[in-house]
């Protein structure tokens, strides 16, 4: 009788991270297995028994120690790794050649400022944990993609514990740093965790969230989200089909007879899930913030400029003016943004043809879409869709 392979998985069962790479994997176990799945559930701080003492026939695993990625590399067991979290690790497992996931942290930013933005906010800030190279990537790109829509973003100033490695957001100064910050203010904060501290520290320094301080995490941890003090936005991921798409690279190596070249596996973001932490428009002019709600509301229909000036009862000349001061650019330009966000997402997340899209978007007709999508992303809708699919 055929012996099962034997699959080592330690992923941080305790968020929601790793339960969603493991119901991929369990998925794909079930499909094109069975495999004799070891689970070891916790934190970040687990570790594998020694590599050779059940046999495994490959590992899925978060690697934290360098010396647990020698001893895997010694044993030559097929390991799949989930992305460092320190610069040490990185290295570790780069040069024991692992193959590894890796989340496309500069999308994640992007996703993040393009909501906020979105939303009105002239004041930006990132807070996260610079120790961790994904944090520090996603902190570069959202600030400069602030930067580049003529905003200033400003970054905590981190502190370190003793040891240099691991950084501890003091309450009482990450409140302090909140109250020191222009309102309101859309901060990105580098994942779930993180956002929840900041909203801990909006209620200590008696901020009112969302109106002077609006928050967006990532990873999308529905029960950190819900539960916090107040539920929090987040940047969500495809976990299921990323945790499928580890475990049959894992099953590819087990069964080539050929050295194990390294592969990437992304780990892409899909959208902002939006929760009360950021659901406002930050406008202080009040028929503005009425006007950007109509064409976020509607840009999905057949509207126009005359019906953004309809509903909000000022004259062209005035509401082209006032738009022009808080939001940075025309009304029209607004609408179109809109619609692009929409298409962009339905090109994501859905498998409609593309002229249904654009459709559905509000654009009506697929050329209009296509010379929209060209003026603006310089590619036509099917190379976005391909290359969100890539």
């Amino acid at each position: 009788m055929m012996q099962l392979p034997h699959i080592a998985v330690l992923l941080e069962t305790s968020i929601e991270y790793g339960r969603g790479l493991l119901r991929g994997i369990a998925r794909y176990s079930q499909l094109h297995g069975p495999w004799s799945l070891l689970i070891l559930p916790g934190g970040m701080d687990q570790q594998l028994p020694a590599p050779s003492s059940p046999g495994f026939s490959g590992v899925i695993a978060r690697i934290s120690t360098p010396a647990l990625a020698r001893a895997l590399k010694k044993n030559g067991v097929p390991v799949v790794a989930l992305g460092a979290s320190t610069d040490e690790m990185a290295a570790a497992i780069a040069h024991c050649g692992f193959s590894e996931l890796q989340t496309e942290d500069v999308a994640i930013a992007r996703l993040a400022a393009a909501h906020l933005i979105e939303r009105g906010f002239r004041h930006f800030a990132f807070c996260g944990f610079p120790c961790c190279p994904w944090s520090r990537i996603r902190e570069q790109t959202f600030a400069e993609t602030i930067r580049k829509h003529g905003f200033r973003c400003e970054i905590l100033d981190a502190t370190t514990t003793a040891s240099g490695r691991v950084w501890e957001h003091r309450p009482a100064r990450l409140s302090a740093w909140l109250k020191s910050l222009p309102h309101p203010v859309g901060i990105m904060a580098c994942n779930d965790v993180c956002g929840c501290e900041v909203l801990q520290a909006c209620s200590l320094a008696g901020l009112r969230v969302p109106e002077e301080v609006a928050v967006v995490g990532a990873d999308n941890d529905e029960l950190l989200c819900e539960t916090a003090a107040t539920p929090l936005s987040s940047v969500t991921f495809d976990l299921v089909k990323t945790g499928y798409e580890a475990a049959a690279l894992l099953g590819r190596l087990m069964r080539s007879p050929a050295p194990r070249q390294r592969q990437i596996i992304p780990v892409k973001p899909l959208h902002v899930v939006v929760r009360r932490s950021s659901d406002v428009l930050a406008q202080n002019d009040p028929v503005v913030a009425l006007a950007l709600s109509f064409i976020r509301d509607h840009a999905g229909r057949n509207i126009g400029v005359p019906d953004v000036i309809q509903a909000t009862g000022l004259a062209r000349r005035t509401l082209e003016r006032r738009f022009s001061q808080y939001v940075g650019h025309s009304v029209h330009t607004e609408i179109i943004r809109c619609r692009l966000e929409r298409a962009k997402r339905l090109l994501r997340e859905t498998g409609l043809p593309i002229y249904r899209v654009a459709e559905e978007a509000g654009f009506g007709e697929l050329r209009t879409m296509n010379r929209a999508f060209l003026q603006h992303d310089d590619r036509p809708p099917g190379y976005y869709r391909a290359r969100s699919d890539s």
